[in-house]
């Protein structure tokens, strides 16, 4: 068997995982979108993409999808793009919460499940567009088609930067052909924690993580926590969902990875996990610490499971 071959096999198998389903956030997937998503308000000040898609019922009782995009500008004159990779509307559920008793759960008043998002984030700064994570690629992530409508190929985007190796984070960076699997970001650098790739490589099943950074092995840029990246973007130690999870900051925006999977239960109760997260007491530590951390400093936050638009302060 040869090497592209090979791959294309690891990859297959990942594929066949994801759709039977794991314990970690390999269960994600796009639903259809039917049903609109939860309002939120926007500030006046950004713009937004809205998406008008017929339901199941007539034309005159069919919901506007929520905005699928929204840019903001940063105060060094930087742009950031929230991208809704996921399709229609998203609920995490309540048993995604086993941390939580059913008396603070029930408080929320949100029987349907906490409102939330798989998202990327796109930002424009010194002339070059670079991208926060990519999202769930062939397992109906809408990254791609979103950059199209924005006016952007993927050639262009020069540096994706990763918060961590779930599926809905990697997927997005590749295809699958039968040539074997090819980046989709051609001329794009990859960063990644050491911390991360270290530990994602002695783990049993990451076939999906080895595909990718071994595609992307000549543009793999490895950094430490406290490193300052290309673009004054500052890697900030968020360990604890995984063994590399890693928060972004350009100025005064914090790019928060799944620090929160239920933005409405976790904003006021840190000490509260999701199941995917991989170590608890970590967890719980870096989500006090970032919290406490962008009040103090008044940064925005971007997360990727954070509900639409993908911006919470």
């Amino acid at each position: 068997m040869n090497k592209k071959i090979k791959i294309l096999a690891v990859v297959s198998m990942a594929v066949l995982a994801f759709a039977m389903g794991g314990c970690n956030e390999q269960k994600e997937s796009a639903k259809v979108a039917e049903e609109s998503a939860q309002t939120v308000e926007s500030p006046a000040s950004t713009n937004e993409t809205i998406a008008e898609v017929s339901g199941p019922d007539s034309a005159a009782e069919s919901p506007l999808i929520k905005a699928v995009s929204k840019t903001t500008t940063l105060s060094d004159g930087a742009s950031v793009t929230w991208i809704q990779d996921n399709a229609g509307e998203k609920l995490n559920p309540r048993d995604l919460f086993s941390d939580a008793s059913d008396s603070l759960y029930n408080s929320l008043n949100m029987p349907k499940g906490i409102p939330a998002s798989v998202s990327t984030f796109l930002l424009k700064t010194d002339g070059e567009y670079v991208l926060f994570d990519a999202g769930l690629g062939a397992f109906g992530g809408q990254t791609l088609n979103h950059l199209q409508e924005l006016g952007i190929h993927p050639d262009s985007i020069k540096k994706v930067y990763l918060t961590h190796l779930h599926v809905d984070h990697i997927n997005g960076l590749i295809n699958k052909t039968e040539a074997g699997v090819e980046k989709v970001f051609k001329n794009a650098d990859l960063y990644l924690s050491t911390v991360e790739k270290e530990a994602w490589l002695k783990m049993e099943k990451n076939e999906l993580q080895k595909a990718v950074l071994d595609v992307y092995k000549k543009n793999l840029k490895l950094f430490a926590f406290g490193d300052t990246l290309p673009h004054k973007v500052i890697a900030m130690d968020a360990v604890g969902h995984t063994p590399g999870h890693t928060v972004f900051q350009k100025g005064d925006l914090l790019v928060i990875g799944d620090l929160m999977h239920g933005y409405a239960l976790q904003k006021d109760h840190p000490e509260i996990n999701s199941n995917y997260d991989m170590d608890k007491e970590k967890s719980i530590d870096a989500r006090k610490r970032i919290l406490a951390y962008a009040k103090e400093n008044n940064l925005t936050m971007a997360g990727m499971h954070l509900p639409p638009p993908g911006f919470a302060k």
